[in-house]
């Protein structure tokens, strides 16, 4: 039976939970700001307190690996190497998007989706001004467009957009609103980055054996990417 313990920090949310076989046992989480250097480590005491555990006691840590905010997951990568050498267990790498899509996924009636099969899910994190990160995936799971740095305007998403339904959620979400103006476009509330979200996928990763190099891992900034894009306004005014 896997024990893990699960560290989100790639948006403004610093979330940690430990799960068993998928189902989270202890939570802890702030979206307050990027508290991250000073809650990360105070949360993962908090939560083995809570279930009387030490660090030795776990199988396996999962940390979001990007896209996001680079200082938020440099502090969740540097925070789950420094667990996993101390407690000889292995690390378990899961993308931020991924975990958002996996979440909503299992929970589209929760958030007053269609549970058509054509429904597309687009999760978007904050990459500032009219930039987010963004893939979009079936509700099955499979990826069917990469992980990605948009500048957003009235023209995104068209192609998948014309197909059918499209849900749009993540803190990149609101922003986007005013531009992607389409029938199919859908915005579910209250979706975020979280470790809860993480718990399902990091089990299937640890039954798979799916784990990442604790001493060379980094994660997915998309920092070239972002550094290449140009940025404008929506409305046309250049800034």
């Amino acid at each position: 039976m896997s024990l893990i313990l699960n560290l989100e920090s790639s948006t403004e949310v610093c979330s940690v939970s430990i799960a068993k076989e998928g189902n989270v046992l202890a939570f802890r989480e702030n979206s307050d700001g990027m508290n991250h250097a000073k809650l990360l480590t105070l949360y993962t005491e908090e939560v083995l307190n809570e279930l009387k555990l030490n660090a030795a006691d776990l199988d396996a840590v999962s940390v979001s690996g990007g896209p996001g905010s680079y200082t938020g997951l440099r502090i969740g990568v540097s925070a789950a190497k420094g667990i996993c050498y101390a407690a000889g267990i292995p690390l378990i790498a899961i993308s931020s998007l991924e975990s958002m899509a996996a979440h909503v996924a299992l929970h589209l009636q929760d958030y007053g989706l269609p549970t058509d099969e054509q429904l597309l899910l687009c999760p978007m994190i904050d990459a500032r001004r009219m930039e987010v990160y963004s893939a979009i995936y079936t509700t099955k799971g499979e990826r069917v467009r990469e992980i990605t740095a948009d500048v957003i305007d009235h023209h995104s998403f068209q192609d998948y957009l014309q197909k059918g339904p499209v849900a749009f959620f993540g803190n990149g979400a609101d922003k986007c609103k005013r531009a992607i103006q389409h029938p199919n476009a859908l915005f579910p509330e209250g979706i975020a980055a979280s470790s809860k979200h993480m718990a399902v996928l990091a089990e299937k990763a640890f039954k798979e054996k799916n784990f990442v190099d604790v001493a060379y891992y980094e994660p997915f900034y998309l920092k070239d990417f972002v550094a290449t894009i140009p940025r404008k306004n929506i409305f046309g005014n250049q800034k």
